[in-house]
């Protein structure tokens, strides 16, 4: 508290700004001039009240009231704000004081705890947040990018590369560590405008601290595209024929300091590859937290790289579960001085890369489902033998695969199905106590709400039912 009192001071900081999340995962804020030391303090200390049937559609009206209370840690300087403020994340409390346990927050928070006392691993996470930037075209619009041929595109090609590079900065000025950023595969180009798409993937963290920071890169890039004069949209797809935007979630397990993902022998291990196996067995059902509007299953279509088979394979981006190089087998410089010497690299970089969620998700329920099936995984041998049995050397889609493909199971094909499975898969999430029940249940009626069973069948060949659709949930997540 007196650090940052101090900060307040130094940079003459005049607001302060509680952030939370809800159930829609979104950024919310509640701002306060700060009047005094005793005034700022008081405010960190006890936080606010706040009315949680507008941000909780699991809470009645007549008894909603809930505390937002700050959690100092998180505190950083609010870059787009025109007065100097502070803003600060926040958890929920009841009205005993204790946790509210259907908050997204602590939801994760108990998945991490169950995770780490029975097996004693503790996940890293990282995400890729992909998106798509919307340029209006001039009378002279020049050096066009060609369409699906975005990938690590330059400028002048790509219009909106100082603007992912400034969302780069400033994340980095706010205590998130980004990896890096690039322009994506997709480019669209329309009359009036071209959408071109990039990608920032955040550094691999502990999982209540990757959640934070995906919904605070969000709210980063959007207020970096407003600056610009641009909007941006996370929307999982936008016309059928052009790339997607995922989420895609890099995972890596650690055990005593070190990633237990590769054995000694630098191969991936028996304990990568039963969270696999729990991660395969669950993604049906994960889609209720990862994949939450019906765009997103637009998304989720054959012969694309986004998933729809339930299998896994090393570097193989048709697949679900997608095993990245990892520097393993190799061997770096260790300096410019030491160059005749290698040493091995460090197996932290080794991650298992979950590639069916979007932008649409709760990034702390879907961390939460995350944990919970690798919990599962590790606790269960039936899930080995679904990793062996599920294992993809190739295309899934190459003729050479066409008798395993006809044994995989597939991804939901509509929000309405989600909820089906996650109905049927509960009681993995109410393991433990880690979901609360009412929590599931109201997840499932909002998939449900969408009433989208037959999506598919009814926008694939009307353009513009299907824009409306896209339209709906351009700015979901």
């Amino acid at each position: 508290m007196q650090d940052l009192w101090r900060l307040v001071e130094r940079q003459n900081i005049r607001m302060l700004n509680l952030n939370h999340i809800p159930a829609d995962g979104r950024l919310k804020t509640l701002s306060f001039a700060i009047k005094s030391r005793e005034h700022f303090e008081r405010i960190m200390a006890f936080g606010e009240r706040v009315d949680g049937s507008s941000l909780f559609p699991y809470i009645d009206t007549e008894n909603s009231d809930l505390y937002i209370v700050p959690r100092l840690s998180s505190a950083f300087v609010n870059p787009f704000s025109k007065n100097p403020t502070l803003n600060v994340l926040c958890s929920y409390f009841d009205k005993s004081g204790n946790e509210l346990d259907i908050s997204s927050s602590c939801v994760l928070k108990k998945a991490i705890f169950a995770l780490k006392k029975k097996t004693g691993i503790e996940l890293l996470a990282a995400g890729e947040i992909e998106y798509y930037s919307i340029v209006k075209k001039e009378p002279f619009f020049m050096y066009p990018c060609a369409q699906q041929r975005g990938y690590h595109e330059s400028k002048p090609f790509v219009k909106s590369h100082d603007m992912n590079e400034e969302i780069l900065l400033i994340l980095h000025k706010i205590g998130i560590n980004a990896k890096y950023g690039h322009a994506e595969v997709g480019c669209i180009d329309t009359e009036a405008a071209v959408l071109e798409q990039f990608e920032i993937e955040l550094d691999l963290e502990p999982l209540a601290e990757m959640a934070d920071h995906i919904v605070i890169t969000k709210w980063v890039i959007r207020n970096v595209a407003a600056a610009y004069g641009r909007e941006v949209t996370f929307a999982p797809k936008i016309t059928f024929g052009n790339a997607g935007s995922g989420m895609h979630i890099h995972i890596a397990a650690v055990k005593k300091g070190k990633n237990v993902l590769i054995d000694q022998n630098e191969d991936l291990s028996s304990t990568a590859k039963s969270i696999i196996g729990g991660l395969l067995k669950l993604s049906p059902s994960i889609t209720a937290f990862g994949n939450t509007v019906p765009i997103s299953y637009m998304r989720l279509v054959p012969y694309h790289e986004a998933p729809t088979n339930i299998c896994w394979g090393e570097r193989n981006r048709t697949a679900l579960i997608r095993v990245p190089l990892g520097w393993r087998k190799i061997k770096c410089f260790i300096g410019e001085k030491d160059k005749h010497k290698r040493k091995p690299v460090e197996h932290a970089t080794q991650t298992i890369e979950l590639r069916s969620p979007d932008s649409s998700a709760n990034s702390h329920l879907l961390l939460a489902a995350i944990a919970v099936a690798s919990k599962h995984g590790l606790l269960h041998k039936d899930c080995s033998k679904i990793a062996k049995e599920s294992y993809v050397s190739a295309n899934v889609f190459k003729s050479e695969n066409n008798g395993l493909r006809a044994k995989l199971l597939h991804l939901p094909s509509s929000c309405f199905e989600s909820a089906s499975i996650l109905r049927a898969h509960s009681g993995f999430y109410l393991e433990d106590g880690v979901f609360p029940k009412r929590l599931i249940e109201g997840v499932a009626k909002q998939l449900e709400s969408f009433n989208d069973a037959k999506i598919m069948a009814e926008i694939r060949n009307d353009t513009k039912k299907a824009k409306e659709y896209v339209l709906r949930f351009m700015h979901c997540g």
